[in-house]
């Protein structure tokens, strides 16, 4: 037998959601990291934050195959079954998400809505200076820094295991796959 270097090249994220996910990626970022909380600026990128999310749902109805909820919907035997993939080393290769990836991104999607709903309520009469809502807000953009890094860190471990560069991939939206395969 001989092993050969093999290369498979999926096409998997369209424009939209490359520029969604890069978009996002400054919105977060910016309001975490560089514009004061409660500047007109911050609740603004926010609101554009959310506006990127809304989007996303919708594009995540109508747009291709990889963008489609139904491709990737992170369901329990989905989650599983990857799980059991990962622990026995093989590398369940997936096209798009894979379920646990899916399933921080749409707890992150998640979040950012929450995010932007406590930070509309605080601009409101009824909610202004409530203590517990800027709380849970700041609670939410933790956690939200935290999933992003979460998700970060798991892009970079599994382009290690499945030997594709995901972060390129987010980048060109294709996925270029290396790998050995074995032949008489």
């Amino acid at each position: 037998m001989k092993n050969t270097a093999c290369t498979r090249t999926v096409h998997v994220w369209d424009r939209f959601i490359r520029v969604f996910h890069w978009s996002l990626v400054a919105c977060v970022l910016t309001n975490f990291f560089v514009i004061d909380d409660g500047e007109a600026l911050h609740q603004w990128v926010g609101y554009a934050a959310s506006v990127l999310v809304l989007a996303r749902i919708v594009w995540g109805f109508i747009g291709p195959r990889h963008a489609r909820f139904s491709d990737f919907f992170p369901t329990p035997a989905r989650i599983r079954n990857h799980l059991a993939d990962l622990r026995s080393g093989a590398t369940g290769l997936h096209d798009g998400h894979n379920p646990v990836g899916a399933l921080v991104m749409l707890a992150m999607l998640a979040v950012v809505l929450s995010l932007g709903l406590t930070g509309y309520m605080q601009t409101t009469d009824t909610f202004w200076g409530e203590k517990w809502l800027q709380e849970l807000h700041e609670m939410l953009a933790s956690t939200l820094v935290a999933f992003a890094g979460l998700h970060a860190a798991a892009a970079i471990v599994m382009s290690r295991i499945e030997r594709t560069n995901l972060i390129a991939a987010m980048i060109t939206g294709v996925k270029v796959r290396r790998g050995r395969t074995e032949s008489l």
